[in-house]
């Protein structure tokens, strides 16, 4: 497995955390505990912070990134993720917050600010527009 220090942030991963050996994990990020990260997946912590809850798992070739803080938005956006979510293969997640016990369907985009709250579902293909909140129990 690749896990790399950032700008003097290394990632803090659960010991019972399983990160496959062809996935990324970089900078300012937490993987807790019975999370997996599966090959080919990039978990980009260096502007901002990315928190992984229990339990989790992000399926092949997925991206997880955030956002820096700037002219436009001040305090950047970071990446949290609940407890017990699945993010199906080839998802794109950036600076957005998932809660407990979602499904993110594969291919998936959620842009910045998005807020999908707990048990909620995230269509395979679909995009989801930055600032859009997904209300709990919901399928978009």
């Amino acid at each position: 497995m690749s896990v790399r220090k950032f700008e003097n942030k290394s990632p803090k991963i659960h010991q019972s955390a399983y990160i496959d050996e062809q996935a990324c994990v970089i900078g300012d990020v937490e993987i807790g505990e019975d999370s997996s990260i599966w090959p080919m997946t990039v978990v980009r912590g260096d502007v901002n912070f990315i928190k992984i809850g229990n339990q989790t798992n992000i399926q092949d070739g997925s991206i997880l990134h955030v956002t820096h803080k700037g002219e436009y938005d001040k305090d950047g956006g970071p990446l949290i993720i609940g407890n017990g979510v699945t993010v199906g293969h080839s998802a794109t997640l950036h600076a957005c917050t998932i809660g407990d016990y979602c499904l993110i369907g594969m291919g998936a985009i959620i842009l910045d600010k998005c807020i999908i709250e707990h048990h909620s579902m995230i269509a395979a293909g679909a995009v989801v527009p930055p600032g859009k909140h997904i209300k709990s129990g919901e399928l978009w």
